[in-house]
């Protein structure tokens, strides 16, 4: 493949700094303007007939006598001989006034382009791995300052992902390593057996039965929390009580277990979004407030709309949640006391999930302690009414 052959002026361009540029530009103004001014001034003198120039301010009526051109007090100037002279010291004051405006532009070029040496130098380090650095411009706000900031949070959002990602990291390996060490610490057990029956072998078969069935789940939690994080929504008008109903439907013998009573759905309420991923959203939830409750605890479900938004809350008794763990519990395999290993309550994939099917439809995931314990999340979707006014007035 044959390379672009790159313009001389294009190459020359890319030598000189900005900082140079910079200079050039403001040396160039004053220099043109300067130029033009003399210019000017030049052709306006030049038409101007033969000067007298009165050195003796006694003698203010004197007139020019002989051939000499000159009188007592009074001196006689041609023309030419003043423009000359004009041209002459116009040239100077204009490489002076060069100089001077050079020297300012390199100063004022230096303030202009230190803020961009920083962000230069913030983005290095951001490209060998450190990203707690910041820009930090303390300035007007004009557009390098609006420039530092953005850079500033583009460096905060990808710390927090890259910290994020590393947490996932662990914590998936962890959830996976401790049933596979648990497995193989029975099968050890069972071989250093030497009086292991039939029976003991089938427990055995058993309970490897129960942890893998565990892994299993998991694995499909983490299949979910990608797929919903990665899929694109097919929206369409649905009924959040009629879907928040069949998910309650579909939870009941678990609620039974967990000795949870759920109370509702409430409210009604038309989404704009994909009943897919909808439903797999409220599902987590709501598996989220049987799960992680206590004996004899309530859980709510209530729907309502306002402004052009739909929200369904899912309200929880159950054990305090600090509220600087909130954010966190968004996050892959955290959960409300920590990361635990606990088998039954849940994988800690379940808000995660929700959060990611609620950022594929524009929505949120709000979550909220409650007082007395538990907690309170909220989806916060697109009003399919809203959607259908807009329909109506393009028809218009």
């Amino acid at each position: 493949m044959t390379q672009r052959a790159i313009p001389r002026s294009e190459a020359r361009r890319r030598r000189l700094t900005l900082r140079t540029r910079l200079t050039l530009s403001y040396a160039g103004l004053i220099t043109g303007s300067g130029a033009i001014l003399i210019t000017l001034v030049y052709l306006y003198m030049r038409f101007v007939p033969t000067y007298r120039i009165v050195s003796d301010a006694a003698h203010p009526g004197a007139a020019p006598s002989g051939p000499s051109g000159r009188t007592d007090g009074i001196a006689i100037v041609k023309a030419d001989d003043f423009l000359d002279n004009l041209i002459v010291a116009s040239i100077l004051a204009l490489l002076l006034m060069t100089l001077i405006g050079a020297t300012v532009g390199w100063l004022i070029a230096r303030r202009i382009v230190k803020p961009l040496s920083d962000i230069g130098d913030a983005a290095r380090r951001a490209t060998e791995g450190s990203l707690e650095h910041r820009v930090g411009l303390n300035g007007p706000p004009d557009e390098i300052q609006t420039l530092a900031d953005a850079f500033d949070q583009m460096l905060a959002s990808l710390e927090r992902s890259f910290a994020a990602q590393r947490r996932f990291t662990a914590n998936a390996s962890h959830e996976l390593q401790s049933p596979l060490a648990t497995i193989k610490t029975m099968i050890d057990v069972t071989r250093s057996n030497p009086s292991a029956d039939p029976a003991d072998l089938r427990g055995l078969i058993d309970r490897i039965s129960e942890v893998n069935q565990s892994n299993i789940e998991t694995v499909d939690a983490m299949l979910d929390l990608a797929t919903a994080a990665h899929a694109a929504a097919l929206p369409e008008p649905v009924d959040l009580v009629a879907l928040a109903q069949t998910v309650v439907t579909g939870l009941n013998d678990d609620a039974a277990s967990f000795d949870v009573e759920i109370e509702g759905p409430t409210g009604s309420a038309t989404a704009w979004g994909d009943p897919v991923l909808l439903r797999q959203a409220v599902s987590n939830l709501v598996r989220n407030a049987i799960h992680h409750n206590h004996r004899g605890g309530r859980a709510s479900i209530s729907v309502a709309s306002s402004r052009g938004r739909v929200r369904l809350i899912v309200w929880n008794t159950g054990p305090t949640v600090a509220l600087a763990n909130l954010e966190t519990l968004k996050e892959p395999f955290a959960r409300g006391a920590g990361r635990s290993l606990t088998r039954g309550s849940g994988h800690g994939l379940g808000l995660a999930i929700a959060d990611a099917a609620m950022a594929a439809h524009g929505g949120r995931l709000d979550l909220a302690p409650n007082a007395e314990g538990g907690l309170t999340a909220t989806l916060d979707i697109p009003s399919a009414d809203v959607r259908a006014e807009a329909r109506s007035a393009l028809r218009i």
